[in-house]
C-alpha cells in the first residue's frame, strides 16, 4: 500500500522523488522549530525521544520523579501519536495523509488559542504537542528508496555518514549516482531540523504564547497547495 502523501506511479518517478524531498525538508523544519520550542519552554524534548530515553534512564537512577514523569509522559505521547497516525494512512477511506497536515495543525491552533487566555501546565502541554510531533513523523517515511525520518537526527547522521562511506567506496556508476543523491536529501534533512531549530528562539520572543502557529499555518498551507497538485493529477 502506498501510504505517501503525493500520489505516485508503481515506480517512484524522479518529480515524485523532489516532492518528498521538498516536503521532508520542510517536516524536518517544522520539528526542528517545535523540538526547539519545547526545549526553551518546557525543557523537555518533544520529538527527540532519544535525549527523553536517557533523562529517563537517569532520573530512575537517582529518583528524580518530576523528570521520570515528564519523560514518560512525552514518550507515551509520541508513541500514541505515531500510532494514530498510521493507523489514519493505513485506513482505506483515506487516500493520501493530507488530513495529518490538517489534525495536527488544528491540535497546535487550538492549543495555542487555549494557552493564551489560560495557563496550560507543562505535562499537558508536553502531552499535547509530544502526540502532534509523533503523528507529524508518520507523514512521509522516505525520500525515493532512502527511509527518512524527519524528526530523528541520530539516524538521519548515521545514513548520511555511511551513503558517503558507500558513495567512496563503491566503483559502480549506478550506485555511485543512488549514493550521492542519498546523501544529498539526508543533508538537506539535517540542515531543515538545524534551521528550524535556530529560528525558534527569535519566533518565540516575538510571537509568545502563538509560538505554535507559525508551524501550524505552514502545515495547513502545504496541506492545501498539496490537495491542489493531487487533484490536477
Amino acid at each position: 500500500m502506498d501510504n505517501s502523501v503525493i500520489k505516485t506511479n508503481t515506480s517512484i518517478s524522479s518529480e515524485s522523488i523532489k516532492m518528498q524531498e521538498k516536503l521532508a525538508l520542510f517536516l524536518a523544519f517544522i520539528a526542528g522549530y517545535i523540538d526547539a520550542t519545547g526545549l526553551i519552554q518546557w525543557k523537555t524534548y518533544v520529538s527527540f525521544m532519544s535525549g527523553n530515553t536517557t533523562s529517563l534512564g537517569a532520573a530512575i537512577s537517582t529518583g528524580k520523579s518530576e523528570i521520570i514523569i515528564t519523560s514518560v509522559t512525552v514518550i507515551s505521547c509520541f508513541l500514541l501519536g505515531i500510532y494514530a497516525g498510521t493507523c489514519l494512512s493505513l485506513w482505506k477511506r483515506i487516500k493520501n495523509q493530507i488530513l495529518t497536515f490538517y489534525i495536527v495543525s488544528v491540535i497546535l491552533i487550538f492549543y495555542s488559542i487555549i494557552a493564551y487566555f489560560y495557563d496550560i501546565n507543562n505535562l499537558l502541554s508536553i502531552a499535547i504537542v509530544g502526540f502532534s510531533m509523533g503523528m507529524m513523523n508518520t507523514i512521509v517515511t522516505s525520500v525515493g528508496n532512502q527511509k527518512v525520518n524527519t524528526d530523528f537526527v541520530t539516524g538521519t547522521l548515521n545514513s548520511l555518514a555511511r551513503n558517503t562511506a558507500m558513495l567512496m567506496m563503491t566503483e559502480n556508476k549506478a550506485e555511485k549516482k543512488e549514493y550521492t543523491s542519498n546523501a544529498v536529501h539526508l543533508l538537506l534533512l539535517w540542515i531543515g531540523f538545524l534551521s528550524g531549530a535556530s529560528i525558534a528562539p527569535f519566533l518565540l520572543d516575538y510571537f509568545g504564547k502563538w509560538t505554535l502557529n507559525f508551524p501550524a499555518l505552514l502545515l495547513m498551507t502545504c496541506g492545501l497547495l498539496i490537495s491542489k497538485i493531487n487533484s490536477k493529477n
